[in-house]
């Protein structure tokens, strides 16, 4: 299996028609089905190490609020999957990181709302992996490298956040606003190393890259992407599967590593 990174943007993603939308619908459709998916996801962060859910049944979790009635109504109900995060905080303990975990986290939107578009069906079991609040790029991506094997096992590990990421920038854009030059210019930055794999510089890209603390005053948006790519291992090829924008400061780039 690949592994992901996809920029979700807002949550109006699953029902507002755009280029990021209309990519996701496909999206599963070109990728082997997996045995189960786990969601390194901005919306669940941990303090002092990941933590797992083993919930059987997630609840479909609508953090958010002021958006229209119909996004709260979604449920996705995909099963869990608690062997996969069971396997996944075996690999982090054998790599001297310890897991915590919750028999009862549901699904946040950092999850449910880009897999309602891939797999609309929900019938793939579906397990969440926190962010660590705090923790560097360095060690997401020993988080990630540690559940590299899960790839072997069939498991298609996701890396949910975006590419970038201010809220205070954001408010009163119009989805189709225009994109100021502080934000292409990360997002280019960004996405000229990923396509190198250019791992030295991507963790230190907060020293490195173009107005990356204006993109991300914080981490947390930023973090999945460092699983998903120390998940992949050794991957040979980076691929940007999708570039857009939406409400002018959002970069909804999409990533398989491969």
């Amino acid at each position: 299996m690949p592994t992901l990174f996809i920029s979700h943007g807002s949550p109006m993603l699953a029902i507002q028609e755009s280029p990021a939308h209309q990519f996701l619908l496909g999206l599963g459709k070109t990728l082997p089905k997996p045995t189960a998916i786990l969601v390194a996801s901005a919306h669940w962060e941990s303090v002092g190490g990941p933590a797992l859910s083993l919930a059987a049944e997630p609840e479909t979790i609508h953090d958010f609020g002021g958006f229209p009635r119909a996004l709260s109504e979604i449920q996705y109900d995909a099963p869990g999957a608690p062997e996969t995060a069971a396997r996944a905080a075996e690999l982090l303990q054998h790599e001297g990181l310890t897991a915590k975990t919750s028999a009862t986290r549901g699904l946040d939107h950092g999850a449910w709302v880009p897999l309602s578009l891939m797999y609309p069906q929900a019938d793939i079991p579906v397990a969440q992996i926190s962010v660590v609040r705090g923790a560097t790029p360095d060690e997401h991506l020993r988080i990630g490298r540690a559940l590299s094997q899960l790839r072997e096992e069939g498991v298609l590990v996701i890396g949910s956040g975006s590419l970038t990421h201010n809220l205070y920038e954001l408010r009163g854009h119009d989805i189709n606003a225009p994109v100021p030059s502080w934000v292409t210019e990360f997002a280019t930055w960004m996405s000229e190393r990923l396509e190198r794999n250019d791992s030295e510089s991507l963790v230190n890209f907060y020293e490195k890259a173009p107005f990356a603390k204006r993109n991300h005053p914080t981490e947390e948006h930023i973090s999945p992407l460092f699983v998903a790519m120390g998940a992949a291992g050794n991957a040979s090829t980076v691929k940007r599967l999708h570039g857009s924008y939406e409400y002018g400061v959002l970069a909804m780039d999409i990533f398989a590593f491969e």
